[in-house]
């Protein structure tokens, strides 16, 4: 008991920074132990099961027992999330229209069982209809959508219920939050894991034949990350949003990179706004929520791959067709999450923009799919980092307004 006491008496951040470097000295050393690779697949299986549990009950919670308003708060953080990724896409088509870059077509990889989505429109049937998907399914299959709709339902219904209905829903949302916790406590070893198997599975030749794209993937997500978000964050709280940024990335950015999920990522969220003092209320909804719709890192790769493709076909595009591509990339994005495959699989509907036949999309994807193990790990990273940052601008504004105090977690 002593040990464990003084285990958990470390920072989190220094543990899984522990875990990090173990897992990649590992994986180099003895790159055919795949038995330490499990404790990376259980660790996501374990934050994959019980996040849409957390979710649910929160949610459900909040609003039965809650106290009326936030309504314009989460209004803002909506329109946070919204406004981040047009301009993530934006970012992404400035970054293709001064470096130009092409894909080797032909060599991607297989795409077989994988459907593009055909329109937006129907991208957005697809998420219409999960959003009104049995509760229970929705549950088993994480479709936060769905899950946020029904916690919605039953939570505003609940509020008419007896205190000792309310006070059992509070119990049971609060036994949940204790599983998730100790859920996160081992994520030393499940980022150890992890980073075992990316490292003795990963070489290094994507870095070679698809170095550049990579290089400009990763740099308009950093971008976004160091230069784009912080300037969204300081319009919201009018002081240094660094903090800010910088707690949001170390905190949330680490565990969705090496997990690849924005799901398993929704308690390591939740556990950071608690951190920031935000009010549980709030999010409790935005978080999964910005699971779903705030996909810079999504509209980066959508944008990107497609315009790397008509590079490739030397086809020339004015800027006012790729400023439409934003357009495009943004709200696909929003929908990634409604199809199967994620971001990579919206890349044929951005491509049918310029007329560009279905046949080579898919090659841009296979591609994709080749350079996931960074791609993918970036994106995640990006996305889910920033919908605990914008949740907390949102919140920090309308706190500052009040005359209270918006650091107050960094004296703790």
């Amino acid at each position: 008991m002593n040990i464990i006491q003084k285990w958990n008496s470390i920072s989190l951040v220094k543990r899984i920074i522990c875990g990090l470097i173990i897992g990649a000295i590992l994986g180099v050393a003895v790159p055919n132990l795949t038995v330490i690779g499990i404790l990376g697949t259980l660790f996501v299986g374990a934050l994959k099961a019980i996040a849409p549990v957390l979710v649910f009950f929160l949610v459900m919670a909040a609003l039965a027992c809650g106290q009326e308003g936030g309504g314009k708060t989460m209004g803002r953080v909506v329109a946070l999330y919204l406004i981040g990724t047009f301009a993530a896409a934006v970012v992404a088509v400035v970054a293709c229209h001064f470096i130009y870059i092409t894909l080797p077509l032909g060599s991607g990889a297989s795409t077989d069982g994988y459907v593009a989505a055909g329109s937006v429109g129907e991208v957005f049937t697809n998420l219409l209809a999960n959003i009104v998907a049995n509760p229970i399914g929705s549950m088993v299959n994480a479709n936060y959508l769905g899950i946020l709709f029904w916690a919605v339902i039953f939570g505003l219904a609940l509020k008419q219920a007896s205190e000792s209905t309310k006070a059992a829903l509070n119990d049971f949302s609060e036994a949940v939050t204790a599983a998730v916790r100790g859920v996160i406590s081992c994520a030393p070893f499940g980022i150890c894991g992890l980073v075992f198997t990316t490292v003795s599975t990963s070489g290094l030749g994507i870095f070679t034949e698809y170095g550049k794209v990579l290089a400009i993937l990763v740099g308009c997500m950093a971008f976004v990350a160091f230069i784009l978000n912080p300037i969204i964050v300081f319009t919201q709280i009018k002081s240094n949003p660094y903090p800010l940024v910088m707690k949001c990335l170390k905190d949330s950015f680490i565990t969705a990179f090496f997990t690849r999920s924005s799901a398993a990522n929704i308690p390591v969220n939740m556990t950071l706004c608690k951190e920031l003092g935000l009010d549980e209320d709030n999010y409790s909804i935005s978080i999964p929520l910005g699971a779903t719709i705030n996909m810079a890192g999504a509209a980066i790769t959508i944008t990107v791959m497609t315009l790397a493709c008509v590079n490739t076909l030397g086809m020339e595009v004015p800027l006012a067709m790729k400023v439409l591509l934003s357009f495009v990339a943004a709200i696909s994005a929003c929908g990634a999450s409604g199809v199967a495959g994620g971001s990579l699989l919206l890349i044929p509907l951005a491509c049918s923009l310029f007329g560009i036949s279905n046949d080579i999309a898919m090659q841009v994807v296979g591609i994709g799919f080749i350079i996931g193990v960074i791609q993918d790990s970036c994106e995640t990273g990006l996305n889910s980092s920033t919908d605990a940052l914008f949740t907390a601008a949102a919140e920090f504004h309308d706190m500052k307004a009040a005359g209270k105090d918006i650091w107050a977690w960094r004296k703790k």
